[in-house]
């Protein structure tokens, strides 16, 4: 079976990253067309043999572009168009389906409550293209219930959405000495010196700069965030004003976060809105006490040991931080708990959807939920 994955771009981030996770799990034949820039999951993803192509989009409103994709997925002849994200979701649909594919696909990533993908969800037009791309659609994955949730208040319909939790390789992340001293040379910080990190978007969302006042108020510890994102000059510019310019670490994005993970001694996430939180389970999976603010995979379940959940505000997080530094060095192993997201499972459950959905003509007849994850690389 031929599956063609609709994207709007490969730059790092927990989307794309599922991205890859699926197609290299994935039984079927798959290809990755991004709609702009390829970004550093485009060579990651060429790397293990998955075919990539660029639409080249300019932006939401680039309208040749986007009649472009019709020809291109056409061209393509795929059984399955499976989309990712926003613009993707309503253009890679709406393409797929003048092109005569006959089952669609979408994976909802990034819908919050007040957002998706910086967006209110509250501006004018947001809920209604969002209807059209759904309606273009036979079945929506939600990453996680809340989002489940979310998607049936008026976003789509209830009996067509399908929760495929994800998840991790853990072997991925196995702390590795090595890759601590490798990367904590490159940055610059002493072996002993406490580091704290994050990853993620470097977008208002985020709120790193959370991050940046929690360790103003840890002396001698410093901060690295890996990510890319407009909020990067704001960043710097707080950490001036708080006098840590020479604490704080902003390496861009990477494909590979886990030699990162491996040079932390605690993780902070402070994002207030998060549909899964991929990266906390990330950083427990390398042995770190992950202090989080959201994390929609864990909520719901068994207490995770090092994973502590905080309020939004700075004292909260800072405390904690403090707390989890004062009783390191940690043992560096994952926790018991992180086996039930196992990365083989999400990707047959999606292949099995897809199954089912051809073999229906594009509606099926019902997907059960199921428990899934994110990849062997």
């Amino acid at each position: 079976m031929r599956v063609l994955h609709v994207i709007t771009g490969l730059n790092a981030g927990g989307a794309e990253q599922w991205l890859w996770t699926l197609v290299g799990n994935s039984r079927h034949d798959n290809e990755v067309l991004a709609l702009s820039e390829p970004g550093v999951l485009a060579e990651a993803l060429c790397r293990t043999g998955v075919r990539v192509s660029c639409a080249g989009m300019r932006g939401n409103r680039d309208v040749l572009a986007a009649v472009g994709l019709v020809g291109r997925i056409r061209a393509r002849r795929p059984d399955v168009v499976h989309t990712h994200l926003f613009r993707a979701q309503l253009y890679g649909a709406l393409a797929a389906r003048l092109a005569g594919v006959r089952t669609v696909v979408s994976t909802e990533h990034s819908l919050n409550r007040t957002r998706i993908e910086g967006r209110p969800t509250t501006r004018p037009g947001v809920r209604l293209l969002y209807r059209v791309g759904a309606a273009c659609t036979d079945r929506t994955v939600a990453v996680s219930r809340p989002v489940a949730d979310l998607l049936a208040d008026g976003w789509t319909r209830a009996d067509r959405t399908v929760v495929v939790p994800l998840g991790i390789d853990r072997q991925t992340f196995v702390f590795d000495p090595a890759a601590r001293r490798r990367v904590r040379d490159r940055l610059g910080v002493p072996p002993d010196v406490p580091l704290v990190g994050g990853v993620g978007r470097l977008v208002p969302g985020k709120r790193f700069e959370v991050l940046l006042d929690a360790v103003a108020h840890l002396p001698g510890a410093h901060v690295v965030v890996a990510g890319a994102g407009p909020e990067r000059d704001r960043l710097l510019r707080r950490a001036a004003h708080l006098g840590i310019a020479h604490r704080v670490h902003l390496p861009g994005e990477v494909a590979e976060p886990a030699p990162l993970l491996c040079a932390m001694d605690a993780f902070a996430s402070p994002s207030a809105e998060e549909t899964f939180g991929m990266a906390v389970l990330e950083a427990l999976a390398s042995g770190l006490p992950a202090v989080y603010v959201r994390c929609p995979a864990l909520e719901g379940g068994p207490p995770v040991p090092g994973a502590v959940h905080v309020g939004p505000g700075t004292d909260e997080l800072t405390a904690a931080l403090r707390a989890a530094l004062l009783r390191g060095p940690w043992a560096r192993r994952p926790p018991p708990g992180l086996d039930r997201f196992d990365p083989a499972v999400a990707a047959r459950t999606i292949d099995d959807l897809y199954d089912e959905l051809v073999r229906g003509g594009g509606r099926g007849h019902g997907v059960r939920t199921g428990r899934g994850t994110r990849s062997n690389r």
